[in-house]
């Protein structure tokens, strides 16, 4: 039997929630509701989701709140976790970013938009498998594993982080713009804002440490490259 990807829907509103998972059925997926925190971490003890729909304003715990718990935590640092709320002010979707959100969308919305931006994160979850090994330095990446490693040492990074290392790794000394980035990471039928790579950028960094971290370079006004030799070894570019 084809595996229908889970989708856990975060709202409070039942019509909103109601809305959403119409549509996810429609598309070929499998929508489960949790309209707040405890009864969201409920579904997520039962089965893991493949992928989290969180609405921001909830009764009891945030949705920011919710989405920097469910990073801490090792079991679900991988889920994607899509934004969903009226908060549309670019510091909030900053925020949410930061929080650990893979994308943010704003109320009212269109459900196709929606729709291509899950399929878009269920993809980035599981790319396809490349075998292929790729080093800068003393930093490696093994694709077909699945696995990133610093001087030997396993290093953690998200699934969206782990494209974005692979893609620069895979290009190393060469200068990407965010919207290239954006094109070649997250694809270009997926409507995401640039300022969004700038804050997968600092995570990938801080997953790295400061040593491995220097390696991903900004070049002002330009966009963002891998080096084996930064500039500055001595602080990771801001």
């Amino acid at each position: 039997m084809k595996h229908l990807p889970r989708i856990l829907i975060v709202e409070d509103e039942p019509a909103i929630a109601e809305l959403v998972a119409v549509n996810l059925r429609h598309n070929g997926m499998a929508p489960l509701w949790a309209e707040d925190g405890e009864a969201a971490q409920r579904e997520i003890d039962a089965v893991l989701p493949d992928a989290i729909l969180l609405d921001w304003m909830l009764p009891g715990q945030s949705g920011l709140a919710l989405a920097r718990k469910w990073r801490a935590d090792a079991r679900t640092r991988g889920v994607p976790i899509l934004m969903l709320t009226a908060r549309g002010d670019e510091p909030d979707k900053v925020a949410g970013l930061d929080a650990g959100a893979d994308d943010y969308i704003t109320k009212p919305f269109s459900t196709q938009e929606l729709l291509a931006r899950i399929r878009a994160v269920l993809r980035r979850r599981a790319p396809d498998r490349v075998e292929d090994t790729v080093s800068i330095a003393e930093l490696q990446l093994d694709a077909a594993a699945h696995r990133v490693s610093w001087q030997g040492r396993p290093v953690k990074v998200g699934p969206t982080e782990f494209k974005l290392l692979h893609f620069l790794m895979k290009h190393p000394e060469r200068v990407h713009s965010r919207q290239q980035l954006l094109d070649k990471v997250w694809g270009d039928h997926v409507f995401i804002e640039e300022r969004t790579v700038d804050v997968h950028v600092k995570r990938l960094r801080e997953a790295l440490g400061p040593q491995a971290g220097v390696l991903v370079e900004t070049v002002r006004g330009a966009g963002y490259r891998i080096t084996a030799q930064p500039a500055n070894a001595s602080r990771v570019a801001a």
